[in-house]
């Protein structure tokens, strides 16, 4: 009998650390992908960005 095929590596959920489970891939539950999705819509997963100075037009005269 053949084995089946690993495609991805079991890892712990992002959110509470438990055993994630497949049907809710990489999270244990749906909670936790509520939890996570309630995270990115309320901006805490935002990369902060160094804003650079543009030289103003009269800068330039």
């Amino acid at each position: 009998m053949v084995e089946p095929v690993m495609l991805r590596p079991r890892r712990p959920c992002p959110i509470c650390k438990k055993p994630s489970a497949q049907k809710y891939h990489p999270f244990c539950s749906a909670r936790c992908a509520q939890v996570d999705l309630n995270r990115w819509l309320g901006g805490q997963y935002a990369i902060p960005a160094a804003e650079t100075d543009t030289p103003d037009e009269e800068d330039q005269s």
